[in-house]
């Protein structure tokens, strides 16, 4: 089976490392020319354009600005002319504990809620209609396993916003799908990223792998082909479907 993207052009969110850098890599790899969001990561962002090549560029955008989003998708299209996928990848993880001041634990929430779900909602929403226009297109949604089976109270934060993403997708997939719009979400666990380790360094290793069956970590890059095969096309009855790559650490 061969996975051929040339003829796309695919927006990835948070695409300067972690994830969704091994997803540019993948879908670059397969032919597509890829947008590659980022918010701080500037000079990152652009080798990573210069490296995978086929006309792929960088784009800056706040997330948790809700103009800034728009004006994202906007520069992306003007650039290019199209959008062929959608890729919501980008996700903060702000720990919030039950103790925390009021004040940091709204905040908390707050940003996370922008960066992890409205921003995907909003982008979401402009891609639909513009795929709606061309006579379609597909979004990948990157949620967690902790969408369905929580996180440490700590984080509830994030597997709220991670939920909302599942729901999201789920909503579209019904709704548009006569438009020929699929929408998908691949939910990893614990992948070696900076934002993992972060809790791996709280928690410790053998704590984030305890109950998955193959007992290790998986990399970025293991995630990536399935994203690339939700994009190709060669998946389309799927839509709606989330694909765990959790090495098995949860039954839902």
């Amino acid at each position: 089976m061969t996975i051929n993207l040339s003829t796309q052009v695919i927006l990835v969110t948070g695409a300067s490392r972690g994830i969704g850098k091994s997803l540019v890599k993948q879908l670059a790899g397969a032919g597509a020319t890829v947008a590659i969001h980022f918010n701080e990561a500037q000079k990152a962002a652009e080798t990573l354009a210069e490296q995978v090549g086929n006309g792929s560029q960088s784009f800056q955008a706040d997330l948790s600005d809700l103009e800034a989003c728009s004006r994202l998708f906007e520069n992306v299209l003007d650039t290019f002319g199209r959008i062929d996928g959608l890729v919501n990848n980008a996700g903060i993880a702000l720990p919030a504990p039950l103790g925390a001041p009021d004040e940091e634990w709204e905040q908390v929430w707050n940003t996370t809620m922008f960066v992890n779900l409205r921003a995907a909602e909003l982008l979401s929403r402009l891609a639909i209609r513009h795929f709606q226009q061309k006579g379609g297109g597909r979004l990948v949604h990157i949620a967690s396993r902790a969408a369905f089976r929580g996180d440490t109270p700590d984080y509830m934060a994030y597997a709220a916003s991670k939920a909302g993403l599942v729901a999201l997708s789920r909503s579209i997939a019904r709704g548009f799908g006569k438009d020929c719009i699929t929408s998908y979400v691949v939910a990893p666990g614990f992948t070696r990223t900076d934002m993992a380790q972060a809790f791996i360094d709280t928690y410790g290793e053998a704590y984030a792998v305890q109950d998955t069956a193959l007992g290790q970590i998986p990399f970025p890059s293991d995630i990536a082909p399935t994203v690339a095969f939700l994009l190709s096309g060669l998946a389309d009855h799927a839509t709606g479907a989330t694909i765990d790559i959790n090495s098995g650490s949860y039954v839902h």
